[in-house]
């Protein structure tokens, strides 16, 4: 398989359940049961697929699918949709906690899962653990806000592209202090003119 199809089925593998989610619940008659039962089996196929296809288990997806798979079922079993709702919120306290307890054990969660893509300072990784703790805190936060107070169809709107918008404009804004301390061999080398 070749280095871009690649990187289209880790998209795929990471996005497939919370695009299909939604597809389901907005074509399908705003049915959120019908929805679930469509997280449940895609997040179990993404899982599966990558799996297969790349002869590892890749962690993070593992456990957001994982507990897409969870929260889903328990959902179903007791056809209560306040169990599918509450699951951005614990996947984004258990992420905060992971990032800030692995702090508080000096080691650096962070670090351990980018440290080959990046190096950067110690003091930089501690910075950016503890932005992107609060970022999921924020995030857990603002969940149950919008799922408290707006409509079943614009949670879930938000589940599907707001919570992603909100991480990639925070992951924006980290790139100044990105820039500033990567090494030189971090850095892409620019476009050939051929």
């Amino acid at each position: 398989m070749s280095p871009n199809a690649r990187k289209w089925l880790r998209y795929a593998v990471d996005y497939a359940a919370v695009v299909v989610f939604a597809l389901v619940y907005f074509l399908g008659g705003r049915d959120f049961m019908k929805a679930t039962v469509a997280i449940v089996i895609t997040s179990v196929i993404a899982l599966l697929i990558g799996l297969i296809v790349e002869r590892r288990i890749a962690w993070l997806p593992l456990f957001v699918g994982a507990m897409a798979a969870l929260f889903g079922g328990l959902t179903l079993i007791f056809h209560d949709t306040r169990i599918l709702k509450i699951k951005p919120t614990v996947i984004n306290l258990i992420l905060a906690g992971v990032l800030f307890g692995g702090l508080a054990l000096k080691r650096n969660p962070l670090k351990m899962l980018l440290g080959e893509a990046l190096t950067l300072p110690d003091e930089v990784w501690r910075k950016l653990t503890v932005r992107f703790g609060l970022l999921y805190v924020v995030l857990a936060i603002v969940n149950i806000v919008i799922w408290r107070t707006q409509s079943e169809a614009t949670w879930v709107m938000f589940k599907t592209f707001g919570l992603e918008v909100m991480t990639l404009v925070f992951s924006l804004t980290q790139l100044p202090l990105l820039l500033k301390h990567m090494e030189a061999s971090d850095v892409p080398p620019p476009p050939s003119q051929d």
